[in-house]
């Protein structure tokens, strides 16, 4: 088997592993969070045609350097997919929105979009519970005496964030036909006066 072929048929059975490793995780196992199983079965995949590349006799034609490199290609591929995929489809809105006009017959009100968003989305989703639950895994947040609190790693994060919000989001992006800046400081308008802030302290 030439260089090409051998390349092409091991990535074949890359993509072949990563899918049925990720199908037999999400059917069969818990998953916490997920974009971090979908991580872990493109590098369990990884692993396991690596190995499959190593001791295949149909792959002697590839030189050791070239399997490295045909490694490191199935790892972005993993963290592709896993970004791409799984991870798109269960948070996107945008998805939402497109299964949402399907699930009402084809059709929904502009002026009512608000309302759907609010009412139906966060619940339907359970929202709340899983961005809370995915916080909780990466160690940005702790929830203590019903308080969600940000870690020394969360406040990390929001430093970048609004850095990167303030100074490398669009200044001008088009939002329902205007151009506006304002996602580059959502909190621009944000009430004041609040009821629902604890103490980071509290006992």
């Amino acid at each position: 088997m030439n260089k090409l072929s051998a390349f092409i048929a091991s990535t074949f059975i890359f993509i072949s592993v990563l899918f049925v490793t990720y199908w037999l995780h999400v059917t069969y196992f818990s998953v916490n969070v997920v974009f971090y199983a979908a991580i872990f079965d493109g590098v369990l995949a990884t692993g396991i045609s690596f190995l499959i590349l190593y001791f295949g006799r149909v792959f002697q034609s590839i030189t050791g350097f070239e399997k490295l490199l045909i490694v490191l290609i199935w790892t972005l591929g993993g963290y592709a997919f896993a970004i791409s995929v799984p991870t798109v489809i269960d948070r996107s809105l945008s998805f939402y929105i497109l299964e949402k006009i399907d699930q009402r017959g084809g059709g929904i009100r502009e002026d009512a979009m608000e309302q759907v968003f609010v009412e139906e989305y966060m619940k339907e989703h359970q929202l709340v519970a899983i961005r809370l639950t995915e916080q909780l895994e990466s160690g940005t947040i702790k929830i203590e005496n019903g308080c969600v609190i940000l870690t020394p790693q969360g406040e990390r994060i929001v430093k970048i964030s609004k850095w990167f919000r303030a100074n490398l989001l669009p200044k001008q992006r088009l939002l329902l036909g205007v151009y506006s800046d304002a996602l580059t400081d959502p909190f621009r308008d944000s009430v004041i006066s609040v009821t629902y802030i604890c103490s980071k302290n509290a006992n």
